[in-house]
């Protein structure tokens, strides 16, 4: 799988982009809202001119009842500000819509990451709830409050930000 959207590439985490994803996810403004994972091999790197910037992620629900997907993305502070996060975002739903045929994604932003509210909010997503006491805060420990947004397949957005 490669996608391109109108700034970024999405493809395959390699095993050369281990090291630099693990530096990024361990940049203060990533590891405020994202812990290390044990592993990158779930994730889609995000390349902007040639450069690993972060990487996205998907979760397919397959029951027929109840089938959407979810995203979830980080990106390294070099690359915040420019619209690419939201490319990606915008990239990777316009696939998981178009051609694996889902109907509904979902997201699930911590309540006080506003860059990242705002950033899915152009592609789309609209609130649904505000989900209490939903992620242990990868510094503090402590527990803090989730935004669940959600996208129906007509409600995607095609400008480039």
């Amino acid at each position: 799988m490669e996608l391109r959207g109108a700034s970024v590439v999405l493809r395959p985490v390699e095993e050369k982009d281990a090291q630099a994803l693990g530096e990024i996810v361990r940049e203060p403004e990533v590891a405020r809202w994202w812990a290390p994972p044990e592993s990158f091999d779930e994730m889609v790197a995000i390349v902007v001119d040639g450069n690993v910037a972060g990487a996205i992620q998907y979760d397919e629900e397959d029951d027929p009842d109840y089938r959407h997907a979810s995203i979830d993305i980080f990106l390294s502070a070099r690359f915040h500000g420019r619209g690419l996060g939201t490319d990606a975002v915008r990239t990777l739903a316009r696939w998981l819509i178009e051609e694996r045929g889902h109907h509904r994604l979902t997201i699930d932003p911590a309540a006080a990451n506003d860059a990242a509210i705002r950033s899915y909010t152009k592609v789309g997503f609209k609130p649904v709830g505000r989900m209490r006491q939903y992620e242990r805060d990868p510094i503090s420990g402590k527990w803090h409050d989730g935004l669940l947004m959600d996208l129906l397949a007509d409600e995607l957005t095609v400008g480039k930000r």
